[in-house]
């Protein structure tokens, strides 16, 4: 006989804020007192709580029962029931985690060690606390999706954004994480082992149908690739609509590879040329008075006189083929124009999963792992590194982890992700 269906634990948990722990302890020696404290909390929340179906609401909440926390120094937790439907909630303190065993003030500057770049066992050892706790704890951010949590912060679904893929690696085996990013937020950070056409759809998906259910009217006006089939053609098949650009920063890059068997100082020669191209392409506000087509037809009788025929006509084909995509960012001033932002979220996170010895395992979550990196990174800004620095004590690119703060935040538009 097969295995029935594992049934989905609903989360009745309720964190409150007591404001601090001696108000808490106080509370608990008075019940009534403890219910209307939480009541007036729930009330300010709207009271929403996850009653079963069959309940009308006309019932109240009275205390059910309670428990010790005994590696949290003895702390009490109170349940409280429905008297309706007999559901019964538990009343966790905002100084609690959900099924954790650290504070939030421990697991929040263990975060912020990680997100400086330390590796998890570095960051174990200065808080104290276990490596696979910490490890479980970034994935259980990762629980949360990324799109609901940035649009929860007030961020408009993006209309105009950059995708690629960044090479990693799981031990020996090459994997591929798939990445969105509008300026310098991660709107999806997925995983996959192979970079065909259909693993980048799939993966790219999850940030389509998670904004379609955000915003059902949702429509992508563009897109900055690098040009890799894959991903355009994923991009082409989850947006049709959408226009699709390569990148002209990797255009730069790739002309020089195309020159082959010449001097070095040529190669830079039209590289330089080639930049200055592009440049003024993007300064006139007209394509048909630039005439990109025609420059670009010029250039490579240029380079046939330069550096021969062979690769002139190399660099030829190379324009058929990408001329479509270098209009596209040139003809919308929306369009980013080079994928640098994406390429210095790539970079930071994969310096992470190099430190991070949790994700080089066949058996991992990786997903959860790297979207409770990519939270991280969204939250935790560069700047606020830079400007809020010597709070944790842990030197990191010149200067020091952020502020203290920004955790209470989190928890806050994460609330039920500590699962």
């Amino acid at each position: 006989m097969g295995k029935e269906a594992t049934r989905t634990r609903q989360n009745r948990t309720i964190t409150v804020d007591f404001h601090d722990e001696t108000t808490y302890d106080h509370l608990l020696g008075d019940g009534k007192a403890f219910l209307e404290c939480v009541l007036a909390f729930l009330l300010s929340l709207g009271l929403q709580l996850k009653h079963k179906a069959t309940c009308s609401g006309g019932g109240c909440l009275t205390r059910h029962s309670h428990y010790v926390r005994v590696r949290l120094g003895g702390l009490t937790i109170w349940r409280i029931q429905c008297t309706m439907c007999k559901t019964v909630f538990t009343v966790l303190p905002h100084f609690v985690l959900r099924y954790r065993q650290m504070r939030p003030e421990v697991a929040r500057d263990a975060l912020l060690a990680t997100h400086g770049g330390l590796s998890l066992e570095l960051c174990a050892v200065i808080w104290h606390i276990s490596p696979m706790a910490l490890y479980r704890l970034v994935c259980a951010f990762g629980q949360q999706s990324l799109v609901t949590v940035l649009t929860r912060c007030g961020l408009p679904l993006p209309t105009y954004f950059l995708a690629d893929e960044k090479h990693s690696h799981c031990l020996t085996d090459k994997v591929y994480l798939p990445t969105i990013v509008r300026g310098r937020v991660i709107w999806h950070l997925g995983y996959t082992e192979n970079a065909s056409a259909a693993a980048f759809t799939q993966s790219y998906g999850e940030f389509q149908r998670a904004a379609s259910q955000q915003e059902p009217s949702y429509r992508v006006q563009g897109v900055l690739t690098d040009g890799f089939d894959s991903t355009t053609q994923s991009m082409r098949t989850l947006f049709p609509g959408a226009r699709l650009g390569f990148c002209l920063r990797h255009a730069l890059n790739k002309l020089p590879k195309k020159l082959a068997a010449i001097a070095s100082p040529v190669r830079q020669s039209l590289r330089a040329k080639f930049h200055t191209l592009l440049h003024r392409a993007r300064q006139r506000k007209s394509l048909r008075v630039f005439a990109l087509g025609q420059r670009l037809r010029h250039f490579a009788d240029h380079v046939a006189q330069k550096a021969g025929m062979a690769n002139g006509e190399r660099v030829r084909r190379w324009f058929q083929d990408k001329k479509a995509g270098w209009y596209a960012v040139l003809a919308d001033p929306q369009m980013p124009a080079t994928s640098t932002l994406l390429d210095q979220a790539h970079n930071a996170i994969d310096r992470k999963l190099f430190m991070m010895k949790a994700f080089h395992h066949p058996h991992g979550n990786q997903q959860a792992f790297l979207r409770g990196l990519a939270h991280l990174y969204n939250l935790v800004p560069y700047q606020r590194r830079a400007t809020h620095a010597g709070q944790c004590g842990v030197e990191v690119e010149g200067g020091r982890v952020p502020t203290r703060d920004w955790f209470l935040n989190l928890q806050i538009l994460t609330s039920g992700g500590f699962r």
